[in-house]
Formats: structure tokens, sequence, C-alpha cells
């Protein structure tokens, strides 16, 4: 009997152990930079690159270069954004999420922070490039996008702590990643980059939510006021399913509005994948969301490869 009463307690100890364990030096850097939130630097400029393609403007080389300076600003933001929630007191042992390699002790400030400015300075060399096709505007594009990166949880003011990221996200991540891509292969815009860039911009956007839902208690603690925070959790949940309902629409309305060709309803396949996911936000909370805010993740992504076989095959 004793010994069945204090099993689960050391069940519990023992997991508590595995979960607090370093993981290897490799593992370690793979989780700071979050692979799970690279499909929103991927998915816009694979969707760019299937309309640049679509319209004969398709150019291989520059278009792998926008993919790679779209990672690395995100891997960027996504070290910095450790940094930066470690040294305000947001990342604590309350934490619900996946492991902050900083709050875990797993790797020390600086060194994040040197990871994420080295990341910074690469995408910037590779806009070097993309500038030289593009010229201003691409200068434009990317000095915007690695200052917001910077910005959303660095400075005075701390995109992230106001309340406005989620505005942010929906046009850097979306409109300016599909415009700024379609544009330095193509050397001017098409009227579908902005169709595509609010629909990928609202997937996107709808990870943020996830993620602020989730973490609202913990952040309206440390003075971090996500909309999630200021107007509580079935707020965030309608936006949620405002914004994975608008990607759908939005290629409706552009084939009946003759503005997209029928392909862009490949995207529906993928609603399956939405519904599961909403009925997940809806009904879940806490560390439970956590599957969702991957999944979420994983259907932006499929939603983009969808829209690209769309965009190719059916034009």
């Amino acid at each position: 009997m004793t010994s069945a009463t204090h099993m689960p307690a050391k069940v519990d100890t023992e997991l508590a152990s595995a979960a607090d364990a370093r993981p290897g030096r490799v593992r370690t850097w793979f989780l700071a930079v979050r692979p799970r939130t690279l499909p929103a630097a991927i998915a816009p400029v694979l969707v760019a690159s299937a309309l640049a393609y679509a319209d004969g403007l398709f150019h291989l080389v520059y278009a792998l270069l926008a993919a790679v300076g779209a990672m690395l600003i995100q891997i960027g933001t996504n070290l910095f954004n450790d940094y930066a929630d470690f040294k305000r007191g947001a990342d604590t042992a309350e934490r619900l999420g996946p492991a902050r390699v900083t709050q875990r002790g797993w790797v020390t400030p600086r060194a994040v922070l040197i990871a994420a400015i080295l990341a910074f300075a690469l995408a910037i060399v590779v806009g070097v490039a993309l500038v030289v096709r593009g010229g201003w505007p691409i200068v434009a594009i990317g000095l915007a996008s690695v200052a917001c990166g910077f910005l959303y949880t660095g400075g005075p003011a701390p995109l992230a702590y106001l309340g406005i990221a989620d505005l942010f996200v929906f046009v850097f991540f979306g409109l300016v990643a599909v415009g700024g891509a379609y544009y330095v292969q193509a050397l001017q815009l098409a009227q579908t980059t902005m169709y595509a860039g609010a629909a990928l911009g609202a997937l996107c956007t709808a990870i943020l939510v996830v993620n602020n839902l989730r973490d609202r208690i913990g952040d309206a603690k440390v003075g971090k006021r996500t909309l999630a925070v200021r107007f509580g959790a079935h707020f965030a949940r309608t936006e949620y399913v405002l914004l994975v309902a608008a990607a759908y629409i939005i290629p409706v309305v552009g084939y009946f509005t003759s503005v997209t060709p029928v392909g862009w309803l490949a995207v529906a396949l993928s609603v399956p994948q939405a519904v599961m996911r909403t009925h997940g936000v809806l009904t879940s909370d806490g560390a439970a969301l956590n599957r969702h805010l991957g999944g979420t993740a994983q259907l932006m992504l499929l939603y983009g490869v969808l829209l690209t076989m769309g965009v190719t095959l059916w034009r």
C-alpha cells in the first residue's frame, strides 16, 4: 500500500527532472530558434514565388534569397524575444509554453542576445543581394522588418506589451512578406499579392492569438498588455475564429470579383484542419493550447502549400 501511495509522486518527480534536464548543445539552440514558427516565414515566400511564376516573372535565386532572409529575421525575432522577455521578467517558472532557453538557464542571456544580433546581421547581408536586385523599396522593407523584429519585445515601448503586435504581425508577416518576396523577383507588384498577403497575414496573426490566449494570466502579472489581457479570453477566441475564417473568405472573394483564378480555391482542402484547430482553441486553455499553437503554424504552412499548388497548376 505504501509503495502504491508514493508511486505517483515518484513518477511526477522523475518527469519534472527530465523536463528540467538540459538538452545537448545542438538541441538547445534548435529549441531556441523555435522551428515551429518558421512556417510564418516560409509560407509567404512560397506563395509569392508561385504568384511570380504564374505571371512569368519567377526568379529562383532571388526567391531562395528572400526565403533565407525571411527565416533569419524570424529566427532573430524569436531569439531577441527570448532574451527581452526574460530580462523584463515575463518568462518565469510559471510559463505554460514550450521551454525558453534563457528562462531555463540553458543559455546565458548574453549568448542569446549575441545570437539574435548575428541572425539580424546575416539577414542584412542577404538583404544586400536583394537590394542589388530590387533597389530602395527592398531597403525600406528590410530595415522595417528588422526594426519590427527588435521592437516586438525591445525598446522603451515593445509592441507585444502594448497590445498592437497583432496589427504588425498581419502587416509584416502577411502583406509585406508576400509583396516584398514577389517584388524582388518581378520588380513590380500585383493585386494578387495583396489578397495572398492578407490571407497569410490573418493565419500568422492567429498563431500569435493562440500564444497570447495561453499566456494571458502570466502576461497580466508582468504588465504585458496583449489583446487577450486587455479584453479577455472570449475576445481572443473570437479574434482567432475571425482570422481563420478570413483566410478562407479572401480567395472566394477574389474569385468572384475576378481578381484571383479558380486555383486559389484549392485552399479549401485545408478546411478540415482549420475546423479542428478552431475547435481546439475554443475548447482548450492553458498548456493544452500548445498543440494548437503549433497546429495553427502547420495550418498556415499547409494553406501556403495548397495555395502555391493552386496558383501554379490552375491558372
